[in-house]
């Protein structure tokens, strides 16, 4: 029997007023000078400016200050600073670059922001493990760079300029998803430092364990809420020997997502396969001067042992998408034109805000079953028919991971409930068909009200896990539950 959802989201009224009810103290005096001689006097402040720039991250989410920013560049910093937040109940928020879109890291409660941007060392790598032990400010564009003469990559990729902590506090992924997993995939060993301010370690260097618990897989994706990485050994990949990409063109949405399913199913095992809708090409033409036919386009990549491996698998590509009626298929590009597609297609999301300034955006991020996912395309359609919206259609289609776009002008109020009606009837739709309230970007703030209907009885589950952990409640309130 199929299960069905509402788009009316409720919680465990006891499970969820322990932590609506918990109280907080504000940073006095006698906090502020005990905290600051925990570090150097440059690695702390309570600067207006320096508040405004850790209120907000990328999403629409309202700004909310911390009341005082630390930069520790020690894991016994962080241990010595957490144990003094949690004996004085101040909050606790992590952040890495700030580049999330769910409200992930913004202060809620205020408190305390511990920015990891200082604690940015590349601390070993051992390349015949395959391995390399970072500190959690380590941008991962940075770790690539070092590597680059090894012939090894860490493949998750979310786009941004994302830190290793933040991307294992998130589980980030991006467009390589789909064919070499998303950051829990290449987490080995994890430092945290707990609420109590006790440094744990789990995992090994190993390849692979039947021992224990698997804590880390607890701790990815986490949030922040259970605990703060102080470290972190990761698993690396080699460079692929050859890469083919190629663009494959659509007269709708709905048959490019055919064709997405279709390739799947055949067994290509593509590294990217990004489906876009017209209006993310026409201005990915405008921005980067791609040249790009304007309608729906599926961007794709093969890695391989040899070219002509790739050549055979092109050919089959082609072939699905021909019989899906694609109109242009063109193989074979170039490294340097490949590069210049998918850094424009990372550039996406800066391009859309930058050209809507006027414009708050919602990011629609959810999953589904690729079975399901033309199922979710029609939704999508018929949702915004009729409705006058800006939207821009962004997929990492062979996850059957949809994000949508959907803009806003400032001030409009009325539109701004119409928005979130759309997508709450959408991930509702999505949970019907199996999927999830979020494929990558995390619950944050703007995910916590679908928890109950994705999760239903675990739920309290996974709070008595974050009791146990961070009884007092101060890692990151009011995340990831519903309030």
């Amino acid at each position: 029997m199929t299960k069905t959802f509402t788009t009316t989201f409720f919680c465990d009224g006891a499970m969820m007023a322990r932590e609506d009810n918990l109280k907080f103290n504000s940073l006095n005096q006698t906090h502020i000078e005990h905290l600051q001689a925990m570090v150097a006097s440059d690695r702390f402040s309570a600067g207006e400016s320096v508040l405004d720039l850790h209120a907000r991250d990328q999403s629409s989410h309202p700004p909310h200050r911390p009341e005082a920013v630390i930069w520790p560049i020690f894991p016994s910093e962080v241990a010595e600073i957490l144990k003094y937040a949690n004996a004085n109940l101040i909050p606790i928020t992590g952040w890495g670059s700030g580049s999330s879109l769910e409200g992930n890291p913004i202060p809620l409660k205020g408190g305390l922001v511990l920015d990891f941007n200082q604690m940015n060392r590349i601390l070993e790598i051992r390349d015949e493990d395959f391995q390399a032990d970072v500190e959690p400010g380590v941008v991962f564009q940075d770790l690539n760079e070092k590597l680059k003469h090894t012939g090894l990559f860490f493949p998750p990729d979310p786009g941004a300029r994302a830190t290793l902590g933040g991307m294992i506090a998130n589980n980030a992924s991006g467009t390589r998803t789909i064919y070499y997993g998303s950051t829990k995939d290449y987490v080995l060993k994890l430092s945290v430092a707990l609420a109590n301010g006790e440094i744990i370690e789990m995992g090994t260097r190993a390849s692979k364990t039947s021992s224990g618990y698997d804590l880390i897989r607890l701790f990815v994706g986490s949030e922040g809420t259970l605990g703060i990485v102080v470290g972190a050994t990761v698993r690396l990949a080699g460079l692929p020997a050859e890469f083919s990409a190629a663009i494959a063109n659509f007269p709708s949405i709905e048959k490019a997502g055919k064709a997405v399913f279709e390739i799947m199913r055949g067994g290509l095992n593509p590294a990217a396969l990004e489906l876009l809708g017209p209006e993310c090409v026409e201005l990915m033409n405008r921005e980067a001067s791609l040249g790009l036919d304007v309608m729906p386009t599926i961007f794709m990549e093969f890695h391989g042992a040899t070219t002509r491996q790739l050549a055979e698998i092109l050919e089959m590509a082609e072939e699905i998408c021909r019989e899906q009626g694609c109109r242009s298929f063109k193989p074979g590009l170039g490294r340097s034109e490949r590069d210049r597609i998918f850094q424009a297609r990372h550039d996406l999301g800066e391009m859309i805000t930058r050209n809507h300034a006027d414009s708050r955006i919602k990011v629609m991020d959810v999953a589904v079953p690729i079975t399901a996912y033309s199922e979710v395309i029609d939704a999508i359609n018929q949702e915004i028919a009729g409705t006058n919206l800006a939207t821009y259609y962004i997929s990492h289609a062979g996850n059957g991971n949809v994000h949508l776009n959907i803009l806003c002008k400032k001030g409009d109020r009325k539109q701004w409930v119409l928005i979130e009606e759309i997508v709450d009837r959408l991930v509702a739709k999505t949970l019907e068909l199996g999927g999830t309230a979020t494929g990558e970007h995390g619950i944050g703030l703007g995910k916590r009200k679908f928890m109950v209907a994705e999760h239903g009885s675990s739920l309290k589950w996974m709070q008595q896990i974050k009791s146990v952990f961070d009884p007092n409640g101060i890692l990151n309130p009011g995340k990831i539950f519903p309030s």
